[in-house]
């Protein structure tokens, strides 16, 4: 495990369980050492069916997103699961409530912020962390985990940055490695050093655990900082 130079996360608490910041969903079926990385989550929970809630906003609750989840959680252990729906019932709530994971979809990130938003979604899963729960973030999800959204808006206007969770103080960006980080990268320029950011390569991850060390998940993981002159890139290796 190591320290990333540009940050110390959120999860420095020792009462706050880990975040899990996935590329895609490959992750969710992904084994380490013979053993499904979720069944090392649920291991680590209270009860032996602990409460796994899907929050699929960011995608418009399309339900084939929701059968994936479904699969990994059963092969994994958490028979008690269900859609946190965009409409946020009375049972959505009384079901996050107690959820102790929870994973937030991917897709749009600025559908799935401003759904959080308007239905009170976003301080509800605050509750829940700080409460204990672990939080999923996948693709979409893995970057409202962090400082802000990043929404590219072509050349009339570039990029467009807002404010998303925080739990990590770091820009996230996912899957861009063919475009080699440079959406990512220019962003970390453009803020002199105010924050770096972490992108995230396909198939991959990166999960903070509660001591403040960050652990890349399967393929390294991309670190950008600006160094007062120029965008300095490091990598931070998946253990062997």
């Amino acid at each position: 495990m190591a320290t990333l130079t540009t940050m110390t996360v959120a999860t420095s608490q020792a009462d706050l369980a880990p975040l899990y910041l996935f590329a895609d969903s490959q992750l969710l079926f992904w084994k380490r050492n013979g053993k499904l990385l979720l069944e090392s989550v649920r291991e680590s929970l209270a009860g032996d069916a602990p409460p796994a809630a899907y929050i699929g906003a960011s995608n418009g609750d399309r339900p084939e997103f929701y059968e994936i989840f479904t699969a990994a959680m059963n092969a994994a252990g958490f028979p008690e699961h269900r859609m946190i729906g965009s409409a946020f019932t009375a049972e959505d709530r009384e079901f996050l409530d107690r959820a102790q994971l929870i994973l937030l979809a991917g897709g749009d990130v600025r559908l799935g912020w401003t759904t959080f938003e308007k239905t009170g979604m976003k301080e509800q899963i605050l509750a829940r962390y700080a409460s204990g729960a672990v939080l999923v973030g996948i693709s979409a999800g893995a970057v409202q985990l962090g400082r802000h959204g990043l929404v590219d808006n072509g050349e009339s206007t570039g990029l467009e940055l807002f404010d998303v969770f925080g739990l990590v103080p770091a820009l996230i960006d996912v899957h861009d490695e063919q475009r080699d980080w440079t959406r990512l990268a220019s962003t970390v320029r453009m803020l002199e050093g105010s924050i770096g950011g972490l992108g995230i390569a396909t198939a991959g991850g990166i999960v903070f655990h509660s001591d403040g060390s960050a652990e890349a998940l399967r393929h390294p993981v991309h670190e950008f900082r600006y160094d007062g002159t120029r965008v300095v890139h490091s990598l931070l290796m998946p253990e062997a």
